[in-house]
């Protein structure tokens, strides 16, 4: 059908859209196509670098490679603490998609309980989500496996290789090497870890705290291609892991194992140091741990094991035993007693004690008459009630701070302890009370307030014998140590450290010489069982109460209940090139500690005679052939003296 002209016209009118909306139109249209070209531009220019940074981080994945710890060796380099292969299982938070939903799987393949991933993961919040968790360390072939074989629906577990530490086993040497473990949320609030990461292995005891810093070395990384299921496909580039630096200590290994024997099955503690440079020997405490069990996870059954022993396997008892010292304090009572020449000229009737103040205290025999010379080896009770007498607390306290009781020693162990020296300006401080001189008697034989530390002892006594000379103990040679390190750890360890006291010679020779006559058997010698044939063996034997007479009839007795048994000896007497402290907790009569400081002298003198003999045939000349043997020059006589 047509249409006329006029219904055309009337269409094409009604078609016609009004001006107005034309424009609403295209402004409309325009500011949809600038919303959107703002939009690319922001994709495309001012976001590309943050794109291209994620479309890497998809892409590459940086794997730490974990730096190998130092491994630690005794002073002749024979090995004691090494590191071995371990597998460690990381979560990787970045390719989880609902962790929820992994968890059963995750916990079945891994041995693991789902609360305890929970807990793993919470640790983590405030890291950096790129941070990977370590989930299980030193993982099984088995678990291996299990990733491997479920990398697809558990892209974000991933392996790592680490290096694992291996200690001595039966808990050798256990409290001077110390243990790793990861570190703590405390730690981490710590200024001396502030550029540590949740996860990191550091040192929780001994040199492997103290050292830290060095022994750890400098993690390296990898960056590695992985596909969208995280699986490597390719590899970039690394950066090289800095292994942690070697250690020589001062421990000698053949000492070590004698002082172990020694202390077998026994409480207490052993000590052995080299006076003429402060450098520890062997160091043994008992009771022991596995630092092996705190290496990787550390057992609840383990941990409640350590924490419910009375006997405290933790304790290092060697620098953290403040405990009465017994009559081995008689030789800073000498000391004292010499230089203020008050001890020279006394004499004093022993008939079994002796009354000061309205008090009978006694002595253990009646000596009869004693004088400095055979007060040391008889361990005369009453010859040291009465001399301290004489000096006052005040002037005992002066010796005895001198060769630094009451002070931390300042070795390179953490916690250590710095005992106590009464005197009045002490009691004051701490009691808000007066010193009474009665109090000053007990003192005399090392009881009442008076508390030292095996370590302290051997140095003090060490140090006298040494002809004043004391020096910081230590169990890692200075030249390993850098000096801004070396620097560090003297601040961070404070202690008496490196000093000289005054000391005559003649009091040098009294006490030295009365201390040989105490392992000489005959009379009332107090080491004569420890006698050394051959060895100029000298030392003081201690026997201290653990607790009152008072507190002793309500206990009813038992083992807890024996005294304490002190030793401090040394070979030779004068300037000695060893010295060894022993306490043995409940161990009743200082000989008995004496015996044992024997086992560990006898194995270092012997071993000495033997190195030095072995020099002496290594320096002597070949023999003249026959035909010339009328050119050798005659024999010297022998000297008789044995090697």
């Amino acid at each position: 059908m047509e249409l006329n002209p006029q219904t055309e016209l009337a269409l094409g009118k009604a078609e016609k859209l009004p001006l107005g909306k034309l424009h609403v139109a295209q402004y409309l249209v325009a500011a949809i196509l600038l919303i959107l070209s703002i939009g690319l531009w922001r994709l495309e220019v001012v976001s590309a670098d943050n794109f291209r940074a994620l479309a890497e981080a998809n892409r590459i994945r940086k794997v730490p490679v974990m730096a190998p710890r130092g491994r630690l060796f005794d002073r002749q380099g024979r090995l004691l603490v090494d590191n071995y292969p371990s597998v460690s299982c990381y979560l990787l938070r970045e390719q989880v998609k609902d962790l929820n939903t992994d968890l059963p799987m995750i916990a079945s393949g891994l041995h693991l309980t789902v609360d305890q991933i929970h807990a793993a993961v919470k640790r983590f919040q405030a890291a950096p989500k790129y941070q990977p968790i370590p989930l299980k360390q030193d993982i099984t072939p088995d678990e291996q496996a299990f990733i491997e074989a479920h990398r697809n629906e558990l892209p974000e577990l991933e392996t790592l290789e680490e290096q694992r530490r291996v200690y001595p086993r039966d808990g050798f040497a256990a409290h001077l090497i110390g243990y790793v473990g990861e570190i703590s949320e405390d730690d981490l609030n710590k200024e001396k870890y502030a550029f540590y990461q949740p996860g990191d292995v550091v040192g929780k005891s001994g040199v492997e705290a103290t050292y830290d810093a060095l022994l750890r070395g400098v993690d390296g990384s990898r960056d590695i291609i992985v596909n969208s299921h995280g699986k490597e496909i390719g590899h970039l580039g690394e950066t090289m892991a800095v292994p942690g630096k070697d250690l020589r200590l001062t421990i000698d290994l053949d000492v070590q194992m004698a002082a172990e024997k020694a202390m077998e099955g026994k409480m207490g503690a052993l000590v052995a140091l080299d006076p003429h440079t402060g450098e520890i020997l062997a160091l043994v405490s008992r009771p022991s741990f596995d630092p092996n069990q705190f290496a990787v996870r550390l057992t609840k059954s383990y941990w409640n094991e350590i924490l419910t022993n009375p006997d405290h396997p933790l304790l290092d008892k060697a620098i953290q035993a403040q405990l009465a010292p017994g009559s081995t304090f008689k030789i800073i009572m000498s000391y004292a007693g010499l230089q203020e020449n008050e001890a020279q000229t006394m004499r004093v009737m022993c008939n079994g004690g002796a009354s000061f103040y309205g008090h009978f205290f006694a002595c253990d025999k009646h000596h009869g008459m004693v004088d400095i010379h055979n007060a040391i080896p008889w361990s005369c009770d009453t010859f040291y009630y009465t001399l301290a007498n004489k000096l006052g607390i005040d002037t005992v306290a002066k010796y005895a701070t001198e060769l630094g009781f009451s002070q931390r020693t300042g070795v390179d162990l953490p916690d250590e302890a710095a005992g106590t020296m009464p005197s009045t300006e002490w009691k004051m401080r701490n009691f808000h009370e007066k010193w009474f001189a009665g109090e000053t008697i007990s003192v005399g034989i090392g009881q009442g307030a008076v508390t030292a530390t095996p370590l302290q002892l051997a140095r003090a006594i060490g140090g006298i014998a040494s002809g004043g000379v004391l020096h910081r103990p230590h169990l890692v040679f200075p030249d390993e140590v850098p000096p801004n390190e070396l620097e560090a750890i003297h601040e961070t360890f404070p202690g008496s450290g490196e000093k000289t006291v005054p000391l005559s010679t003649d009091n040098w020779q009294i006490i030295t010489d009365a201390m040989a006559q105490t392992t000489v058997p005959g009379g009332f010698d107090t080491a004569a069982p420890a006698h050394l044939e051959g060895i100029d063996f000298a030392g003081k034997t201690g026997t201290a109460q653990v607790m009152s007479h008072d507190a002793l009839a309500r206990s009813g007795g038992g083992h807890r209940t024996v005294p304490n048994a002190w030793f401090v000896g040394m070979a030779p007497r004068r300037n000695p090139d060893i010295v060894v402290a022993v306490l043995l907790e409940n161990g009743d009569w200082g000989w008995h500690s004496a015996q044992l400081a024997a086992q560990v002298i006898s194995t270092f003198v012997n071993k000495q005679r033997k190195q030095e003999n072995n020099v002496r045939i290594a320096e002597t000349p070949p023999a003249m052939p026959s035909d010339q043997s009328s050119l050798k020059a005659p024999a010297k006589a022998s000297s008789g003296v044995a090697d």
